[in-house]
């Protein structure tokens, strides 16, 4: 049996509030060996409060010593095995903004890129456009593109970001990807690994062939790469699992995307962590569980800023305090995996978490929130998909497994 069926036996319905608070790519390296990390250097009095108050551990999001994407990382938190649930990267996009996906579609993330007169990559991201540009080069390929016996719908995300979406029979999603990864080399030709999916490369690479035609006079942005091909997944949603009344408050679109996935109601978050724990305020009788994602704890450590980055998690510690005042039974701190600003990417190693459950809390001994402080703490190092499980026993809606 798994945990999930388990779930489904044991949970019951009360009125209890979670609040699930992922800062993305949280953990962190000391820059220096001996040092502290970015979560150790910044001063975070709430956080500190909340983890003298509560309990601490390290979570794994995937497995020991497998690096994350956004996608995995997620899905463990909100209790689906990452390994079992291996979600595309493009159906993740296109739920971020609110394309349909359906059995017969195959959804693919896009990068406008710049090429030269070779046809080789020379910016990856095409000087990172504004988003203005991208919904308007994307209008000319919707447009313009059309490929017989197929449905295509482009629609922009945000800067140099698409979303593609091919509609028609028998389309695989098993396509490689057409990034070549590094400048100075040619796109890569779609190629399938299966007769389904082979249908779909060859979709893609007319879709590309008219793409090229129809940018060739555009600056930076003369071509477009594809990447992430996928077909939605059947996945159980947080209600059916749980029995959870989910709401999500997230600013970007893959985070999202990865809400609608388990089904949760996705409302507009403003622009900043303030703005979404107002809005979490004012859904707050309608909903059970929250998941509110803040981006730039991320965003500072891949770009290998450790001092901005330090300057991001005092920004989030600013805002946390105001959660006490929403009194929530249950409350995670943790992140989707660790983007250390030394290594400037996702990394392995555990993320920092502390759950704050006022009524059923067992205190450790740890007084401040930080990667060596949660090393010490009570709750040890877990796997990120058994969080759920051990908030859904802090809001009691677990009855007794067994006599």
């Amino acid at each position: 049996m798994s945990t999930q069926e388990l779930i489904r036996q044991l949970r019951e319905s009360n009125k209890s509030k979670i609040v699930l608070l992922v800062a993305d790519g949280l953990g962190g390296l000391p820059i220096e060996p001996g040092g502290k990390t970015e979560l150790e250097t910044a001063v975070t009095p709430n956080l500190d409060a909340f983890a003298a108050e509560g309990t601490v551990g390290l979570s794994t999001p995937v497995a020991p010593g497998i690096t994350p994407g956004s996608g995995p990382g997620h899905l463990g938190l909100f209790g689906y095995d990452p390994l079992v649930h291996d979600i595309g990267r493009g159906v993740l996009e296109a739920l971020g903004i609110g394309v349909e996906v359906g059995p017969k579609d195959v959804a693919i993330r896009g990068n406008f890129c710049t090429i030269d007169a070779e046809g080789r990559v020379t910016d990856r991201r095409a000087g990172r456009i504004p988003t203005e540009t991208c919904e308007a080069l994307v209008a000319k390929l919707q447009a313009g593109v059309k490929i017989e016996g197929v449905e295509v719908l482009v629609e922009p995300v945000r800067e140099y970001r698409l979303v593609v979406r091919f509609r028609g029979e028998g389309l695989g999603d098993q396509v490689c990807d057409t990034d070549p990864l590094t400048t100075g080399l040619h796109t890569l030709e779609p190629k399938g690994a299966d007769a389904d999916s082979e249908k779909t490369a060859k979709i893609a690479a007319e879709f590309l062939r008219q793409a090229k035609a129809i940018l060739k006079d555009e600056r930076p942005a003369n071509f477009l790469m594809l990447r992430g091909f996928a077909k939605f997944p059947k996945i159980d949603t947080m209600e059916e699992v749980y029995g959870l009344k989910s709401v999500a408050i997230a600013v970007y679109p893959m985070y999202r995307g990865l809400a609608r996935l388990v089904g949760m109601t996705v409302v507009e978050p403003g622009k900043t962590l303030a703005d979404q724990i107002e809005v979490a305020k004012a859904n707050w009788d309608a909903y059970d569980f929250f998941f509110i994602h803040y981006k730039y704890t991320d965003s500072t450590g891949e770009d290998g800023d450790f001092v901005r980055k330090v300057a991001m998690i005092e920004a989030f510690d600013a805002e946390v305090r105001k959660l006490r005042a929403l009194a929530p039974d249950v409350l995670i701190v943790t992140g989707d995996h660790s983007t250390p600003s030394r290594m400037r990417a996702h990394s392995f190693h555990p993320v920092p978490t502390l759950i704050w459950a006022p009524a059923t809390s067992r205190p450790d001994l740890v007084t401040t929130f930080g990667e060596r402080p949660c090393l010490q703490g009570g709750l040890g190092q877990f796997l990120a998909k058994d969080l759920m499980p051990l908030a859904m026993a802090h809001a009691g809606r677990l009855q007794k497994f067994g006599a």
